[in-house]
């Protein structure tokens, strides 16, 4: 299958420097941040959190916001990140499933690149799907949407994995099912909420749980199982 993973909060832990780069955007705009947990605003797009934190629709101010986030971002924030535990092997054992991996998130794809090459994964994601800077994409039905044009996926092949309702809304927009990992940001109550075709706890259940979607998939279609001669 093609499956398309999120970034943020599905593949590594980035709250750290998103944190921090929200605190200096919000300080850099004279308006400290009096939200207890801005962790839970890791996986939706900027303009729609600093639209929130802001209390603000004007377009230039949450701009001008998004400029001091990214100033701290690109040199510092960005590395401020881990990997999360088993996701290599999870990643090598995908791989070695003859799965085709991308990475489709709404961070802008000139982050995620660096991100994906400072972790050592490119080996797993030749193929690195994100935003733009504009702002374009950063809705997951969109970024969804082109990926699935831009490399003609068929949908009843393609899987999306990813830790936030966005990202389970933007696979079922386009027909395509979609895993929840609970590890990241959205929560089980979150993600059980937008229904995806399965939510998993741990890295161990993700392999097992993809593995069990793609057999599915083929005996649906008729294809030799094991224990079928083909």
């Amino acid at each position: 299958m093609h499956l398309l993973f999120d970034l943020d909060g599905t593949l590594t832990d980035p709250a750290p420097g998103i944190v921090a780069c929200l605190e200096y955007a919000l300080g850099e705009m004279g308006v400290p941040s009096e939200d207890p947990d801005l962790r839970r605003f890791i996986g939706p797009p900027l303009q729609e959190t600093f639209a929130e934190l802001l209390s603000t629709t004007d377009r230039v101010e949450i701009d001008q916001a998004i400029g001091h986030y990214r100033t701290r971002f690109s040199d510092v924030g960005l590395f401020e990140n881990s990997v999360y535990a088993g996701i290599p092997d999870a990643l090598s054992e995908l791989a070695e499933m003859g799965h085709d991996l991308r990475v489709a998130t709404a961070k802008p794809h000139v982050f995620a690149d660096r991100i994906i090459d400072h972790f050592g994964l490119r080996d797993f994601f030749p193929r690195v799907y994100g935003s733009e800077l504009s702002g374009e994409r950063t809705d997951k039905k969109d970024l969804i949407e082109y990926v699935l044009k831009s490399e003609v996926l068929p949908t009843n092949a393609t899987l999306m994995i990813g830790d936030r309702r966005h990202d389970i809304a933007g696979a079922k927009a386009n027909g395509v099912a979609a895993i929840g990992v609970s590890w990241g940001f959205g929560g089980i109550a979150e993600l059980t909420e937008a229904a995806p075709a399965a939510v998993v706890q741990s890295v161990g259940d993700l392999v097992a749980t993809i593995g069990e979607l793609a057999s599915d998939r083929d005996s649906a279609r008729g294809a030799p199982t094991a224990e079928s001669p083909s």
